[in-house]
């Protein structure tokens, strides 16, 4: 080839370069950020379930859609700090929990948010209201009275004569101040006296535990961060002080807690993808009703049943839906 022709064929294939590596290039997919209100070791079978189900859907991450995951460790200055950094990377929709929800509400107005758990969305400010929430915020309701009164009917069957119940509550999350007002409540209808124990950081529940010698016969565990990063501690002075407890979550049970029984998280995580697949396919979140639990678990440990001593009726260990031995 002569070196005119040649130089003229180099000239008009790099003319199309440009051109063909801009058609080359993937569209830009959408990115929902992820707020894990605690670790990953305590959300990981959570994630693992809300990723499996947007497959099920068609959106797998690497292809046609970008998921950013990002951990509170249960620190609530952490929340704010997260729910800012989506919003400075323009996320298409953040999925979270809990008053990490709050945080990220108040981050943003305009980012859809679906929260895959909330104690009382309406009473926290979430939404104005379930079946219409109103603004760019949607998801999934946990806890109601009737769950936590069924919750303290239980803790009574393996608790025969329970008069004396302790609440161990995180008084600087919002969402756990409304389940213990909850516990008290349905408490006082049962007849029970209880008493609440705050706490606000790790360092509160040794000493948390040392104000209960002698004065409670049974402990309910209210459910948030705060807890789930320091439930080894929890489980392991409850065995110790011989306080049978009551959790509202099963992966608390399994972790050494006597029994726990509430909604299925990991179910909630599914149901909180199917409505990421709303939004993603145009539905707003303020036409999407806040849903509520369907499928609830009763677990049981026996194995921490015998460290404390305590008696499960067979009848109960028939009824639970996951046995611990």
């Amino acid at each position: 080839m002569r070196r005119r022709q040649f130089i003229t064929l180099l000239a008009g294939t790099t003319a199309g370069w440009p051109l063909a590596a801009r058609a080359q290039q993937p569209a830009k997919v959408p990115t929902i950020g992820f707020l894990g209100s605690a670790t990953p070791s305590s959300w990981g079978p959570w994630i693992t379930a809300f990723v499996q189900r947007l497959r099920e859907l068609g959106w797998t991450e690497g292809r046609n859609i970008a998921i950013e995951v990002r951990w509170g460790e249960g620190r609530s200055e952490r929340f704010a700090e997260i729910a800012a950094e989506f919003v400075r990377l323009k996320v298409d929709i953040i999925v979270t929990g809990g008053s990490a929800a709050l945080a990220v509400k108040q981050a943003t107005s305009v980012i859809p948010v679906v929260f895959a758990v909330a104690v009382d969305p309406v009473g926290s400010g979430l939404v104005s209201s379930l079946a219409r929430p109103g603004s760019n915020v949607t998801g999934l309701s946990m806890v109601s009275a009737d769950v936590i009164g069924k919750r303290l009917e239980l803790l009574r069957e393996v608790v025969p004569g329970l008069r004396q119940l302790a609440v161990m509550a995180n008084a600087s999350y919002s969402a756990t101040v409304l389940e213990m007002n909850e516990v008290q409540h349905a408490a006082h209808m049962l007849g029970l006296e209880a008493v609440t124990v705050e706490i606000r950081r790790t360092e509160d529940i040794g000493p948390a535990f040392e104000t209960l010698k002698g004065g409670a016969q049974a402990l309910y565990v209210c459910t948030d961060p705060l807890v789930s990063t320091s439930l080894a501690r929890i489980n392991t002075l409850a065995i110790s002080g011989r306080l049978p407890t009551m959790h509202g979550i099963r992966e608390y049970a399994e972790a050494g807690g006597l029994m726990s029984y509430g909604a299925n998280f990991p179910d909630l995580f599914r149901r909180a993808a199917d409505l990421v697949d709303k939004i993603l396919r145009g539905t707003k979140p303020a036409d999407i009703p806040v849903e509520q639990p369907t499928k609830f678990d009763l677990v049981l440990n026996l194995i921490t049943a015998r460290a404390l001593g305590v008696n499960v009726p067979p009848t109960l260990i028939a009824r639970a839906d996951e046995v611990i031995e």
